[in-house]
């Protein structure tokens, strides 16, 4: 009651009368201010907050620096701060409309007065339930609007701790608020990022997720592992910070996966088969995403061995939903995984719903990751659409396994691998796998399974051969076997497959004599790799004309192209290759689709690139020789094919490609579904392209009997012992020479291979820089948007206070004619009433003589005339 009648008296005013609401806030706001009593206070303080829902512009305008100064005796009065609380909130905060503008500006107020911003952040140690509730929703709000302001006035604070120790707070409303405004605190600024670090930010966040139940929480764990991924993100120093503390091992065991797990066991069934729901992959992918920035930055690779694993584990041997595999795969190629290390990949029980699965034999991580690539997921037995998310899974497996095809001596042991030994035992495990893909050309009706298989086996196999002389040698020692079409289909793939070969194995005698000799020695029954791969060319071409619609017709281009660039970078600086390849027919398979105009840019592109290849390094005697092919460059015009290659690298197609994969959108117009993706060119596919584009665009106008244009400084390796080889049969003193040049050629190769390690070296350190640049072009762009946000702000109030400015001084004008006309009608007034007062007086003294003259006449003067005479004389 006592509140109801002190409101009632303020707004009445001591004359009870009506008063207009902007009264009404400007006598509240003095009681706030002079008012010694906390209950009056308090009463004008609530009376303020519910004028300020429907009317905030005046209360803020009128009210809002005595509610800014009574901030610090909110502390004093559960009941006085909550209410003060809900009123500045009130105030400042507001949806997107009309009143935005008016709640920017209170908060900007609240903002410019450094002790009302201060004791905000004080309140949050406020024992009182609701004012420390309160004081978090308020500064939530200001950090929603001005964000890098609130973050200056943390950093001023003389106790910044105080927000970090609210997330010790048992009560979960509370705690929940603040990880939302520690989340928008601590977002690009490395200082603050820095503080809650070493505040004891990371151990308490920890302890929030442990307690809610790891990755298997609610949306309270999301939120405290983005507020972890934010304070590690470009931020060295607290990431080192993390190892220091040792809370790097804590990881892992959030997936169920034992921290410092030994190699030589077997990853526990409870992490590797889990129940998966959206929120908990959401929680995982947050994890995945720290664990992978540490184990990838500087420093994170020793002594996180253990982590390394558990990526391999959850990337190629667990039932995590794919686009959690597909980030641990991503986190993988920069770190020279364990391949050889055995894994127990799961299948799952067809028509089971995910719900039972089979326990395969242990494989090798290499293994897994190649038959990912070429046959997809769970080995292609669960059918699904080539999406962007399960084509990039395959993508990153094939980048894993680039980057550990990248030392010499793998490329060599798994192309070893290809071919059977001396004992007959068939060619087994991923060597298997890849085999089987590259020499398989499916026939049509051509399904989207069926030429990925193709395509991503090509990108395989050139990775090994590519800018290693050896690995070509051995390469084409390779004879392919016979695969049943039955091992390569997988589910829904209809077609059927080519095996060029026609035995199952060769005499090792045989194979002996193959690696020796050039491949124009072997018995004309064997098939090579290489010519079968000239073959699949000339088939997949034929295939392309007869495809029944569009959709058929690219994925045969897919083929085509994969085919292509294998044989581009096969061939390069391979004189035998060439020659092999020449005599295999594959010259009219070339020059036949540069000329005509149906055919797809890239094909084309690539047919001319190709053809300028075999031109450029047909040095061997066989054949068809350089004299030869050089007719058919001039009858399709060097012009022609330089065009043709301009066109390939303005293809958009080509320019898609990128170090993290290449991956682009399906066509609208005949893709079966809306995410449907598809793989044309690899990465470094495109990196040896664009090292050798202009070698071969002048080498294709150059003499059949000149120098060829990659010889324009010294012969490369190959070609030194072919000239070796030649001058010691011609003359046998020529021993000298050839021992000379094999020194050269070590010694080549082997500052070839320092080159080499230099150069990934510089790759890795500016690809660290580059993304720490990327980071600052990202603080500075948003800097600048809110600083330009802020001077749209500052202009529209400035032309608001120009407007509010022009009608005050209009409506003074008004004011100052309104009071001249009043004062012109008082002195009018004054002037007619001076002239009553004489007119009576005139009238007085002419009824005083005339009674007089009554007296003197004898006549009788009436009382009440001598009373009012008395009077008047009195």
């Amino acid at each position: 009651m006592d509140f109801f009648s002190q409101t009632y008296t303020a707004i009445r005013g001591p004359a009870a009368e009506p008063q207009t609401a902007v009264d009404t806030i400007t006598k509240l706001a003095d009681r706030l201010a002079q008012a010694p009593s906390i209950a009056d206070r308090r009463a004008s303080i609530l009376a303020l907050k519910g004028l300020a829902r429907d009317m905030p512009g005046d209360v803020g305008s009128m009210a809002l620096p005595a509610l800014l100064a009574a901030l610090p005796d909110a502390s004093v009065d559960a009941d006085l701060g909550k209410a003060l609380l809900e009123t500045l909130l009130v105030l400042c905060d507001a949806e997107p409309g009309p009143g935005r503008e008016a709640a920017l500006k209170h908060a900007d107020a609240v903002l410019a007065d450094p002790n009302a911003a201060q004791a905000v952040f004080s309140l949050l140690t406020d024992p009182a339930f609701y004012v420390r509730f309160s004081a978090l929703q308020l500064l939530s709000t200001l950090l929603s609007h001005r964000r890098q302001a609130v973050q200056a006035h943390f950093l001023r604070t003389s106790d910044a701790s105080s927000i970090i120790s609210v997330l010790d707070e048992k009560r979960e409303i509370i705690r929940n608020e603040v990880l939302s405004v520690i989340q928008v605190l601590i977002a690009q600024n490395a200082d603050i990022q820095k503080i809650f670090a070493f505040g004891g930010a990371f151990e308490k966040l920890l302890g929030i997720v442990t307690q809610e139940g790891g990755i298997e929480g609610t949306v309270v764990v999301q939120e405290s592992l983005a507020c972890i991924d934010t304070l590690l993100r470009y931020n060295v120093s607290n990431q080192n910070y993390f190892r220091e503390i040792g809370l790097v091992p804590s990881l892992c065991p959030l997936f169920l996966f034992p921290a410092n797990f030994p190699d030589h066991i077997p990853a526990p069934q409870e992490f590797a088969l889990q129940f998966w729901d959206i929120q908990k992959a959401a929680n995982a992918q947050l994890v995945l995403g720290i664990v992978a920035m540490l184990v990838s930055s500087k420093g994170g690779a020793s002594g996180d061995s253990s982590m390394v694993r558990f990526l391999v584990e959850l990337g190629l041997a667990s039932n995590a939903p794919t686009q959690l595999k597909l980030l641990a795969l991503q986190s993988l190629p920069h770190l020279s995984p364990p391949l050889a290390l055995q894994i127990t990949p799961y299948v799952p029980v067809p028509e089971t719903n995910g719900e039972e699965w089979d326990r395969l034999e242990a494989r090798s991580a290499l293994d897994v990751i190649v038959d990912i690539a070429i046959n997809g997921e769970y080995s292609g037995t669960m059918p699904g659409p080539l999406d962007a998310t399960n084509l990039g899974l395959r993508s990153a497996a094939v980048s894993v396994f680039e980057n550990y095809a990248r030392d010499e001596e793998v490329k060599l042991w798994m192309l070893q691998q290809l071919t059977p030994d001396a004992g007959g035992h068939p060619v087994a495990g991923a060597a298997a796998t890849l085999l089987a893909g590259i020499n398989s050309l499916p026939t049509s009706p051509l399904s989207r399974p069926a030429a990925t298989r193709l395509h991503i086996s090509t990108v395989l196999f050139a990775s090994l051969v590519r800018s290693s002389s050896a690995a070509k040698t051995l390469a084409r020692s390779i004879v392919p076997t016979a695969v049943p079409s039955s091992s390569l289909a997988g589910p829904g793939d209809t077609s059927s497959f080519f095996v060029p070969a026609d035995n199952s194995s060769a005499p090792a005698q045989h194979q002996q004599q193959q690696q020796q000799d050039t491949p124009g020695d072997e018995d004309d029954e064997t098939q090579t790799l290489l010519q079968a791969l000239a073959e699949h060319l000339s088939l997949a071409l034929l295939s392309r004309t007869r495809a029944v619609d569009e959709r058929e017709a690219r994925e045969w281009d897919r083929c085509i192209v994969g085919i292509l660039s294998l044989l581009a970078q096969w061939l390069w600086d391979d004189p035998r290759a060439v020659k092999e390849v020449l005599e295999a027919g594959v010259l009219s398979t070339l020059v036949e689709p540069i000329g005509q105009d149906d055919v797809d840019a890239a094909v084309q592109g690539l047919c001319a690139f190709v053809l300028g290849i075999l031109y450029e390094f047909d040095r061997e005697p066989g054949e068809i020789p350089r004299t030869t092919i050089y007719p058919l460059i001039m009858r399709l015009g060097a012009d022609m094919l330089a065009s043709r290659m301009s066109r390939l690298r303005e293809d958009e197609r080509f320019r898609s490609a990128a170090p993290e994969g290449a991956m682009s959108v399906y066509p609208r117009h005949i893709a079966e579904a809306q995410d449907e993706g598809e793989m044309w060119f690899a990465w470094e596919f495109v990196e040896f392209w664009k090292s050798n584009y202009y070698t071969i665009q002048r080498g294709v106008h150059a003499d059949p009997n000149t120098q060829r244009a990659a010889d324009s400084t010294f012969p490369s390796p190959v070609t030194q012992c072919s000239l070796a080889e030649r001058c010691l049969a011609a003359n046998p003193e020529a021993a000298t020479l050839i021992a000379s040049l094999r020194e050269v050629i070590q010694r080549q190769a082997d500052d070839l291979d320092a080159l080499r390690k230099a150069s990934r070296a510089q790759k890795d350190e500016l690809q660290t820089k580059m993304e720490g640049l990327e980071g600052a072009a990202r603080k500075h762009d948003e800097e600048r948007s809110t600083l330009l946000k802020k001077v749209e702000a500052l202009e529209e109030a400035a032309r608001s206070r120009d407007e509010e400015r022009d009608a005050l001084q209009a409506q003074v004008a008004s004011l100052a004619q309104e009071l001249e006309s009043v004062q012109e009608k008082r002195r009018e007034q004054e002037k007619e009433h001076e002239d009553l007062l004489v007119f009576l007086e005139e009238l007085s003294a002419k009824r005083k003589r005339d009674k007089e003259a009554l007296r003197a006449a004898g006549q009788e003067v009436s009382e009440d005339e001598d009373e009012g005479d008395g009077d008047e004389e009195e």
